[in-house]
């Protein structure tokens, strides 16, 4: 037992030597700092605003450097310090074809069979190249301002823009091919004396307009008067700075001219109409688009009939009010558009708004709209039937007349009309207070408070 036991002790010893030796021999690693590739633009380090990046533009950098002078010289010269920008964008070409239109939108030529007849030799519109020299043009004065800079998505929002006549009937229509963004824009105290909610970049006004039937409150012009008594005040203060009191000058009269227009028109509502927003310059072309030109929207296999109901920004294209945006996809809010590729079909007739305006009629849009489509070789399918979501007014409920008694008599205080009762609301994108049951006259009615609209000097631009 002695002899295998020192047999092993020193097996160990032997083996614990071996590695000791063998650490000492082994060659001292050497690690080495990996340097650059010279291909490899460097790092873009220090503080960065990655969010100013959210626009989708490509971003590539690079830093070079030559021998100067001194640095007392070069700190003085204005060129040797520089950062040239330069923002590179293809203009995309316009689809011209039925062909080209069925790429994007494969049940067009199906349901509108004689829209292949109205191409006509050369059907683009000059709104087309208009609408892209605007979008350079903003690329060139924004250039310095990424946080504002068209972005990638809103730079390549529209397919096509096409005029259209057709060989037989002579009916002229415009066509565009884009995007869906949504429009929650306009008030309509007459219809509905409630706030459908203030979004950002709310107005509560739309270009197509009426004048006011009932002395009825716009819901929205309380918080206009008191934003207007805000900055009167400001205006006002001895302390305010004269940079500050010219923007408020602008302020002060922006919600003077808002609050005289709440005052003396009705608008469509974003969450109950159905309407499309075209670009200014639409109504500047040669067959001007005009609030109240009929339209029709094509998504899928639908079509729905439609108003011009808003104008907006030169440099943008493709938008619809709330109501169209929750009958194409449920999800839809003034956030989140129902449609982002460019697969939605505008085709709207200048020139067939009727005057006077009003409160839009359903009923006649779809009769007005279906007779616009036979002049144009007709639809394979039946177009969308819209339904009013707006609750009626108010009314009081009828008189209960008590029945005759010996005990009763007409001067019965029992005999007293039943106060009157609202009928449900609908459901909107927005949370919605119920009306107040109560019949409104000129001298008793209150407006229902809403919280103020964000507003912007310019009309909202598309997220």
């Amino acid at each position: 037992m002695l002899l295998i036991f020192s047999a092993l002790f020193a097996a160990i010893v032997y083996r614990w030597i071996s590695l000791e030796r063998l650490q000492h021999a082994a060659p001292v690693e050497v690690i080495a700092t990996p340097t650059p590739s010279p291909t490899r633009p460097p790092l873009i380090t220090g503080k960065l605003d990655t969010a100013k990046l959210f626009n989708g533009i490509t971003l590539r950098s690079t830093v070079e450097t030559v021998p100067g002078a001194d640095a007392t010289t070069e700190r003085s010269e204005a060129d040797s310090y520089v950062l040239d920008l330069k923002l590179q964008a293809r203009v995309p070409s316009p689809s011209k074809s039925i062909e080209d239109l069925a790429k994007v939108s494969s049940q067009l030529p199906t349901l509108l069979p004689g829209l292949a007849t109205m191409l006509q030799a050369n059907p683009v519109s000059p709104l087309y190249a208009q609408l892209y020299d605007t979008k350079v043009r903003m690329l060139r004065e924004n250039l310095t301002r990424l946080d504002i800079l068209l972005s990638r998505h809103n730079f390549f929002d529209c397919q096509t823009v096409l005029q259209l006549q057709h060989p037989q009937t002579h009916r002229k229509a415009l066509l565009l091919q884009a995007e869906m963004d949504v429009d929650a824009d306009g008030s309509d105290a007459d219809r509905m004396p409630i706030s459908t909610g203030t979004p950002a970049n709310f107005k509560p006004s739309t270009s197509y307009r009426w004048p006011k039937k009932t002395p009825a409150p716009n819901p929205y012009l309380p918080a206009t008067e008191e934003a207007l008594k805000r900055a009167e005040a400001e205006f006002a203060l001895s302390t305010t700075s004269p940079a500050r009191k010219r923007d408020l000058r602008n302020v002060i009269a922006q919600l003077r001219a808002e609050i005289g227009t709440l005052q003396k028109f009705s608008f469509l509502i974003g969450a109950t109409d159905p309407f499309i927003v075209v670009p200014g310059a639409f109504m500047h072309a040669a067959e001007p688009v005009k609030p109240g030109d009929y339209a029709l929207v094509i998504f899928g296999n639908s079509i729905y009939p439609a108003l011009v109901g808003d104008i907006g920004p030169n440099d943008k294209v493709g938008e619809a009010s709330l109501r169209i945006a929750k009958e194409i996809n449920t999800l839809s809010t003034p956030y989140n558009r129902p449609v982002s590729d460019l697969k939605v079909t505008y085709l709207i007739f200048p020139g067939t708004a009727d005057k006077p305006f009003g409160p839009p009629d359903l009923e006649k849009l779809q009769a007005r709209c279906q007779a616009l489509v036979k002049e144009i070789g007709g639809a394979s399918v039946p177009l969308h039937h819209w339904e009013s979501v707006i609750p009626p007014s108010p009314t009081p409920s009828p008189v209960q007349t008590p029945l005759a008694s010996p005990s009763t008599t007409a001067s019965s205080p029992s005999a007293v009309p039943t106060s009157s009762s609202a009928p449900p609301s609908p459901t909107f994108a927005f949370p919605v207070p119920s009306p107040v049951a109560t019949t409104r006259t000129h001298s008793t009615s209150t407006p229902t408070k809403s919280p103020a609209a964000a507003r912007s000097p310019v009309k909202k631009h598309k997220p």
